[in-house]
């Protein structure tokens, strides 16, 4: 991302340039982008192409004012941190659902953020209803937040009965891994609530094109059941579109929700609240496979 390109997107985030990469510009950074770039799944609805690459990403959220979901949130966030003097790390993480069953692999993306005075820090702008700020990597207390009272803990064995960081394992149960061991996949909570499991391997944005394509065109996608459309607002709410319906949650969780009637009015909900422009509502993509999944926060 050249200068002009980070110039750009900061003024896409209503941000000035931060003349240093530390933790308290982070969390400025982190919390414009949720008030100010929206968390949606449209061009799932749409028919657009899902490109995870630097300059279409760029193109579509700074260029065209758009949103879109976690592998293009965050791929694009983190290229401007790197640009900005972070040193960042994408991480492959999975989805806890019902039963505390874990999602696919490549089922979401997380960033590892270092800043200058050295602390780990665990940024998300791509997940909905999540964090306001960054995370403490390296901190197992409670860390509240406008979003919630989060946790991040060591992992426990997954379904393998493996812990990341234990290496590949004969019948013996012996760890063939040799050097030394990787640090362990961690657990996100919220509200004491298992979020998502992060994968302490290092993965670049290429890894994830499986895991778009997956959410992009499998029926049992939570992205396919509805159109969504959501960002913090102002006052550490928060505003969404899915499908017709809506819902303003308020900082104490007061709820307000209105179904949209007509087609006009959804298109200039986009607009007002969102700041996306379109020529025709995103209608639910259909699929010929049955039953949908449940939904993502």
């Amino acid at each position: 991302m050249d200068s002009a390109q980070v110039d750009a997107y900061l003024r896409r985030l209503g941000a000035e340039r931060p003349p240093r990469p530390t933790a308290e510009a982070l969390g400025a950074l982190h919390l414009r982008h949720l008030r100010t770039v929206p968390f949606e799944n449209l061009s799932v609805h749409l028919g657009e192409e899902i490109v995870l690459a630097e300059t279409p990403l760029h193109d579509k959220v700074v260029g065209r004012g758009r949103g879109g979901f976690c592998y293009e949130l965050n791929g694009l966030f983190g290229a401007l941190l790197t640009a900005l003097g972070y040193r960042v790390t994408m991480l492959a993480a999975r989805v806890y659902g019902d039963g505390g069953r874990v999602g696919i692999p490549y089922d979401h993306m997380a960033l590892l953020v270092r800043t200058e005075e050295g602390g780990d820090w665990l940024a998300d702008v791509g997940f909905g209803a999540h964090s306001h700020g960054p995370l403490a990597v390296g901190e197992r207390a409670d860390q509240e937040d406008g979003g919630g009272t989060f946790r991040v803990v060591e992992s426990g064995p997954d379904a393998a009965g493996v812990r990341g960081g234990d290496g590949v394992r004969g019948g013996d149960g012996v760890a063939k891994a040799s050097g030394p061991a990787p640090a362990a996949d961690l657990d996100v909570l919220r509200d004491g609530k298992q979020v998502y499991r992060v994968e302490a391997r290092p993965r670049v944005l290429d890894d994830f094109v499986s895991g778009a394509w997956w959410h992009s065109t499998s029926p049992r996608s939570h992205f396919l059941q509805s159109t969504v459309c959501s960002r913090v607002t102002g006052d550490g709410g928060r505003i969404t579109l899915s499908g017709r319906r809506l819902t303003s949650t308020a900082t104490g969780g007061g709820r307000e929700e209105r179904e949209l009637e007509t087609d006009a009015e959804v298109l200039a909900a986009y607009r007002e609240h969102f700041g996306i422009r379109l020529d025709r509502v995103p209608v639910r993509r259909q699929d010929d496979t049955g039953p949908q999944a449940g939904t993502r926060p």
